[in-house]
């Protein structure tokens, strides 16, 4: 059995994201697994090391994750031939200025999105990536969430007909920490941070828009701060500055309007945290995470408006669901192992910095649109 040992340094892999889904779900999760296999006798292994500035948050991690490598020295590790991937979690504030840093040390770079606060700055990363040849990725894990291949395999099968529409819902409430700790960090909250909904979530949208439902061409957006204060991981009230809460409107490629409601200030009554439906001429659907259900233009019910009798129909009845078809493993590591492939054996891998460029591009033109109140195209980057 040939191995493919592949040095990683994971930066900012303390914060919520980087610890469970990346470091325990993903990269430990590989290692428990034997690796990556790559044919019959070839697997990918990866050896990493963690990154941060609190060495005491570190030292858990070690315990948690059992690697064993840890530093708070980034210089150092980017300076070791042992290391020849470079993997960034960090607030995004904090993510050019590394990617920089580590293509100057010729390393292959796979990173959070958004890949940077603007446009600009999230192409010129691209761009200095393909300049220095190293390889490049950004995570866009929701791709491979069991809900969402169920809804693209509905589309390649032709199930909708012409697709009409896309309604999308997600977020939760987020407790403000006077009573209730809050469940997401603080910076969320502070634009100076890199916080804000806009700016956290449609670089999402861009990506699942594009590669399921066809290609997004302008966007209306209107951001909120509902909450004014909230209560930080030390217990200080502070101000909020970044909007909780995103309403946008997309014109899909093929007139197709999408609209996805995103909010921390939401209680939930419906499938999941995000739900994502689909109208077509000939059916329709609803996605969650994992869950996909469908409706057929047959089973269809046919409702008159009479506000003066209780609804007879059960909206609820009528939709059958999808079955697993596939298997469906944590949507992170696919796309790490993904990701891994292409570096070892240059397997395909389009989802690179450039895609990455175009949800900053979505998020900064969706606060253009909020800023100017009006529809804001969104050309080719």
């Amino acid at each position: 059995m040939k191995t493919h040992k592949v040095g990683i340094i994971m930066n900012g892999v303390t914060g919520r994201m980087g610890t469970h889904q990346h470091l325990m779900r993903s990269i430990v999760e590989i290692i428990k697994q034997g690796g990556v296999p790559v044919g019959s006798d070839e697997v990918i292994m990866p050896d990493p090391v963690l990154v941060g500035r609190n060495l005491s948050k570190l030292e858990k991690l070690k315990i948690m994750s059992g690697v064993e490598k840890v530093t708070t020295d980034l210089d150092k590790v980017l300076a070791d031939s042992a290391y020849s991937v470079y993997f960034d979690a960090q607030t995004t504030g904090r993510r050019a200025e590394a990617v920089k840093k580590a293509v100057t040390a010729g390393k292959h770079i796979y990173c959070e999105k958004p890949t940077a606060t603007d446009t600009e700055t999230a192409i010129e990363l691209f761009r200095i990536c393909e300049k220095a040849g190293v390889k490049h990725g950004v995570v866009q894990d929701k791709l491979w969430l069991p809900g969402l291949i169920k809804l693209k395999r509905l589309i390649e099968n032709g199930f909708f007909g012409k697709i009409l529409s896309v309604q999308g819902e997600f977020g939760y409430w987020v407790f403000e920490g006077h009573t209730v700790s809050a469940q997401r960090p603080s910076w969320n909250y502070r634009k100076e941070a890199g916080g804000g909904m806009i700016m956290d979530m449609l670089p999402h949208w861009r990506y699942v828009l594009d590669n399921i439902i066809g290609k997004v061409k302008a966007v209306s957006c209107l951001g909120a701060t509902h909450i004014p204060e909230r209560v930080d991981e030390q217990g200080n009230p502070f101000k909020c500055t970044a909007d909780d809460a995103a309403y946008a409107t997309f014109e899909l490629e093929g007139g197709i309007v999408a609209h996805f409601n995103s909010s921390w200030v939401v209680r939930v009554r419906r499938d999941d945290l995000l739900t994502v439906q689909v109208n077509g001429t000939k059916g329709s659907a609803v996605a969650g995470l994992h869950e996909c259900y469908i409706q057929h233009c047959d089973n269809t019910p046919k409702p008159v408006w009479n506000p003066d009798v209780v609804q007879p129909i059960n909206f609820y009845e009528g939709w059958a669901r999808v079955p697993d078809q596939e298997q469906y493993d944590n949507a992170f590591k696919i796309q790490w192992e993904l990701f891994l492939k292409h570096v070892v054996k240059n397997e395909p891998f389009p989802w690179d910095l450039k895609e990455g460029a175009k949800g900053v591009q979505l998020a900064e033109k969706g606060l253009e649109s909020w800023k100017k109140r009006r529809w804001i195209d969104v050309p080719e980057l």
